[in-house]
């Protein structure tokens, strides 16, 4: 019982698969908005985008997304729930033992410290693919050859192209720029995620009930979507403007200078941008990914126990 399981990772990646669909046009207006000039409000981002680039604008770089945020999403499932029963078979030879709130922080920290050797790279990817097209003022960055106007032409081709630009320009640790930031980010922000959900799927839950209900699932991951969404902000503001340095220029030294600077140039307020949209998007991706995890995990149990 207390063996790797590997049905909390692939009950991940369908988790992971579903909240890419729900919630990535919201996530291409958070990273404009934090990462890019000149949107002003939510609301213009997404006027802009749609004005400029249409539909297509706001699934920009998803079909790379879709397939590793997946992958990631499993890594993060699968060490969280593995890690919760390795703790409680340790503390109480049980692993099914109810965690202890000390456990399920160890465990979402854990999960956030391995959530970034495959998020790292994947994000980066994907804020290159979104920022390679939001406006830019091409006096202030000196690239007339390439912009017309306030609009860059795209860098980039696709999701592997990106990759072997960033490999080529920047070298393998180019894939991990902003990866101290996702750091900082990650590993409180799954706290903030894990322990909400776990503790609202208990208290939502009819006592009695062997597991909780679709609806109940839905709701408390949303709840806890947003919670973590919102705390982790700040830091995602940092990661972001990070990963997306480098599309045309190299602005920022480190997650240090990248805070005085913005803090310098913007004021307080900038490590707040997108906090609505974090939030907002954060519901109902985190309503679907832990629907999709707790579906597709319950239909491989019972399918186990049907072919032992």
């Amino acid at each position: 019982m207390g063996s790797l399981q590997l049905d909390d990772f692939v009950a991940g990646w369908v988790g992971g698969a579903a909240a890419v669909l729900v919630g990535y046009p919201l996530d291409t207006v958070k990273t404009r908005l934090q990462a890019g000039q000149g949107y002003g409000s939510t609301f213009n981002c997404v006027l802009t985008v749609y004005r400029n680039e249409c539909i297509a604008g706001f699934f920009k770089g998803m079909s790379f997304p879709l397939v590793s945020i997946a992958v990631y999403n499993s890594v993060v499932f699968g060490v969280f729930s593995n890690t919760q029963r390795l703790i409680s078979q340790h503390r109480h030879e049980n692993p099914n033992h109810p965690p202890a709130l000390t456990d399920l922080a160890l465990a979402s920290m854990t999960a956030g410290a391995f959530s970034v050797a495959i998020g790292g790279p994947v994000d980066l990817v994907k804020i290159r693919l979104q920022m390679q097209t939001q406006p830019f003022l091409a006096a202030n960055l000196h690239l007339k050859e390439r912009t017309t106007g306030f609009s860059v032409q795209a860098v980039y081709r696709g999701p592997l192209h990106c990759v072997g630009s960033i490999l080529r320009e920047e070298g393998f640790a180019g894939l991990y720029r902003g990866s101290c930031a996702m750091l900082l980010r990650d590993i409180p922000g799954y706290c903030f995620y894990f322990i909400p959900y776990t503790v609202l799927c208990g208290w939502i839950t009819p006592e009695g009930c062997l597991s909780p209900s679709p609806l109940s699932v839905w709701l408390a991951g949303g709840i806890a979507g947003a919670i973590s969404w919102g705390t982790a902000t700040p830091m995602d503001v940092v990661k972001s403007r990070l990963q997306a340095d480098g599309v045309y220029l190299n602005k920022y030294k480190g997650v240090i200078d990248c805070i005085l600077q913005s803090y310098q140039n913007e004021g307080l307020k900038v490590f707040f941008r997108g906090l609505t949209v974090n939030a907002v998007r954060g519901f109902p991706m985190s309503a679907a990914m832990f629907l999709g995890y707790e579906l597709s995990l319950k239909a491989l149990r019972e399918q186990a126990q049907t072919n032992p």
